[in-house]
């Protein structure tokens, strides 16, 4: 496609004459969506930075919210494609049914310096410090926003939140009453559809009820013919909302699912030549029970309790794991005087793994309990009132692995006028070992050794330290108009005791046959480095029926060259993308017609030999009827394919191509 084609096509060149000059149009027939002002979104709330309700506007931190409108209009069909949308976030699609997501550097299928909750829950696993993106499903529906946090936000959600927190969060039950039903496919897509109904619980309470499924499609090989990874997955949940009091809420919400997802493995061999590809697949099922009491005492203070249990089984040829997780939480909110507001909580959380080991991969012992207990503090203090806070805080942490953490931080904003904003802050964040780190075995490689002896190369678990960050940010956010919202950040990040694989001196084994060496790779957390760069996010409403977003991310990283034995880690820093570019297009050509565009360029990954690459996505969406909404998706224009990264555990190089699918939704 020529490039002028594209550039008329993104901006939309072929509407009518004088479309931006018709008077605003009737609001939206439908009571679940919602297109936001530039000066709404600015004052939306937010509850992921402090643990309590602010304006994102008052947010000493990166933060940026995607709601539900963004990602219908990004005719995103998953949580992992809809955050694309956020600035300064590196979204890579490993295959049909793997991303790696991160922010500021590290990232992986496995990104263990970004923490995820949803409604609060934490989804980050203890088993290999990471994120299984692909039991992460919602209908995306009922999704009222997603806040993403780029930077450390240890302080009040603990270790692991290191790089960044991305919390999504589901509507109130009252928000989804009647009845709503999609259904749609594509080339890639495969099939999906779901359902949703609510309505009235008794006279205080709201619930709803869901289910969805899909199926998709394989992915692409690098000689151009479909991957074994064909993914397909069912799911069902419900959310009960009372308002029991003037003063007390309460949330009960719960989900159930299972799938089963397609992969190709690449793995050792002790006989020539070494190595074997062989297709498999994941049995992924799980469910998970949330309760969440509010009482708000005045309008100076407020309590939060929480409780979750959460369950899932996961099998394939590298692992076998069953996890259960209770969750306990408490929070209270309260005014010292008129210059503190002060949060404070308090948690525990109890983990028990069950494994299966395979001739990959083993943990010993094969199942173990683990402990976390938490409390944390955060006083703002008004220095100048609605011009000048400051915010310290720290959260205390004990660990099975490390032992005692503490992760404090110090935030301070300033608002000389209401459309300007300026902040800064300096915190310490850790990551902990995970339980493959401690306990794990995993055999990633053979070679024929001296005298034709086979030689295994194995990671040995043995990690008993933690990584660290101290994070310096600043930031800036101005509105100098109400079409117009410009969104600032930069970072300097100093890392001590990275983990990085150190071969040591081989040792004889028997098992499995034939006898062999084994070559052990051991984490070793004596690495240091820095990471540095900026982030910048626009919008732009030129007129009442076209909005503009775009956003820049510029990253670089300096690590020092390892010791000859770090053999198996790829060099750090490259696996990040030094810049990133995107710019998106919402267009009403008519009242019921919508023309969106998105044009993302993402710049190479030198250590992973993935080269650059352009992404056009377009959506075409028309409302017929006040009920029903037809939808039609374009994604992936400007290449046949093209890959966007490469699994550090052994899967295949998949690589994405040209798709197309449409959508009906109908409420009633």
């Amino acid at each position: 496609m020529k490039l002028r084609s594209v550039i008329l096509l993104f901006l939309g060149c072929a509407v009518p004459p004088g479309w931006a000059e018709r008077p605003p149009q009737a609001p939206r027939p439908y009571p679940d969506l919602t297109e936001m002002s530039l000066e709404e979104l600015a004052n939306i709330e937010v509850t992921s930075v402090a643990r309590k309700g602010q304006k994102l506007s008052q947010a000493a931190a990166a933060v940026y919210v995607i709601t539900l409108e963004d990602i219908r209009r990004s005719g995103a069909t998953s949580i992992p494609e809809a955050l694309r949308l956020a600035p300064g976030l590196d979204v890579a699609r490993v295959d049909s049914n793997k991303w790696a997501i991160s922010s500021r550097g590290f990232n992986g299928q496995y990104s263990n310096k970004m923490l995820v909750l949803i409604d609060g829950r934490s989804v980050y696993s203890l088993l290999f410090s990471g994120v299984y993106w692909d039991s992460q499903d919602l209908m995306l529906e009922d999704v009222e926003r997603i806040e993403v946090i780029r930077g450390p936000g240890a302080t009040v959600w603990g270790a692991n939140a290191v790089n960044g927190v991305i919390n999504i969060i589901s509507k109130h039950s009252r928000e989804t009453q009647g009845g709503l039903a999609t259904i749609g496919g594509g080339n890639e897509e495969g099939g999906f559809g779901s359902a949703r109904y609510g309505g009235p619980l008794g006279a205080k309470g709201y619930y709803r009820v869901y289910s969805k499924f899909f199926r998709r499609s394989a992915l692409l090989t690098e000689s151009g013919s479909p991957a074994a990874d064909d993914w397909h997955a069912l799911r069902g949940g419900f959310r009960m909302d009372w308002e029991l009091t003037e003063q007390d809420s309460l949330t009960l919400e719960g989900d159930l699912y299972g799938g089963r997802n397609g992969q190709t493995l690449t793995a050792f061999s002790l006989e020539p030549p070494y190595s074997q590809t062989f297709d498999d697949h994941v049995a992924a099922s799980g469910s998970d029970l949330l309760t969440r009491w509010g009482r708000r005492f005045s309008s100076r203070s407020e309590a939060k309790v929480q409780f979750y249990y959460d369950r899932y089984q996961r099998r394939d040829a590298v692992i076998g794991e069953t996890r259960n997780t209770v969750d306990f939480d408490l929070q209270h909110r309260f005014t010292l005087s008129s210059r503190h507001e002060i949060v404070w909580g308090l948690g525990y959380r109890f983990s028990t793994d069950r494994t299966e080991d395979t001739v990959l991969a083993k943990l010993q012992p094969a199942r173990r309990g683990l402990s976390l207990y938490s409390f944390f503090v955060q006083d703002e203090i008004a220095l100048v009132p609605e011009r000048l806070r400051l915010t310290v805080g720290s959260k205390f942490e004990h660990n099975d692995f490390t032992g005692f953490e503490i992760q404090p931080a110090l935030r301070v904003l300033w608002t000389p006028h209401q459309r300007h904003a300026a902040w800064a802050s300096v915190a310490r964040a850790v990551r902990t070992p995970s339980r493959g780190e401690q306990d794990g075995r995993l055999n990633v490689a053979a070679f024929p050794g001296p005298g034709g002896t086979p030689v295994l190369v194995a990671f040995i678990g043995s990690g008993k330290e933690h990584e660290d960050l101290v994070a310096y940010e600043a930031g800036y956010r101005f509105q100098p108009s109400s079409r117009v919202s410009l969104d600032l950040a930069a970072f300097y990040n100093q890392y001590t005791h990275l983990s990085q694989l150190t071969l040591h001196a081989p040792l004889p084994e028997r098992t499995p046959a034939p006898p062999h060496l084994v070559l052990p790779a051991h984490p070793h957390y004596a690495t240091s480095g820095r990471t540095y760069g900026t982030e910048i996010a626009a919008r732009w409403s030129p007129a009442e029926r076209w909005r503009w977003s775009a956003s820049f991310t510029a990253y670089s990283a300096a690590f020092p060259q390892g010791p000859a034995g770090q053999l198996l880690a790829r060099p750090l820093g490259g696996e990040t993308p030094r810049q990133q570019f995107q710019i998106h297009s919402y267009l009403d050509l008519t009242r019921r017609i919508q023309w969106d565009t998105g044009l993302y360029q993402v710049q190479s990954l030198k250590a992973l030999q993935i080269p650059s690459y352009a992404r056009l996505d377009t959506r075409l969406g028309w409302r017929l009827g006040e009920n029903v909404d037809l939808s039609l998706g374009l994604q992936n224009l400007l290449n046949d394919r093209h890959a966007e990264f490469i699994s550090e555990v052994l899967v295949r190089k998949t690589e994405i191509g040209r798709s197309v699918y449409g959508k009906v939704t109908w409420r009633f």
